[in-house]
């Protein structure tokens, strides 16, 4: 606990995912004041084609838990 995912396109190298992995845990070890043992965060690809359909559609869309909500919508 707590454990976050990052979706996003392909095409970032793995120095550039740890980097933000990295900076994730941080801030949700300084903001939530628990152990960075406790944290995972993972990054997932998704390909641009398939965004839409796969990640707006079913987890961002009308998502009452999403806190920070992006200005574009796929329809």
């Amino acid at each position: 606990m707590p454990h976050v995912t990052v979706k996003l396109w392909p095409g970032r190298n793995d120095e550039i995912k740890s980097n933000l992995a990295d900076k994730i845990a941080n801030i949700i070890v300084e903001e939530l004041k628990v152990d960075i043992g406790d944290v995972s965060v993972a990054i997932e690809e998704v390909n641009q084609c398939d965004w839409g359909e796969h990640v707006y559609k079913k987890e961002i869309k009308n998502n009452k838990n999403i806190f920070f909500k992006p200005d574009y919508e796929y329809k």
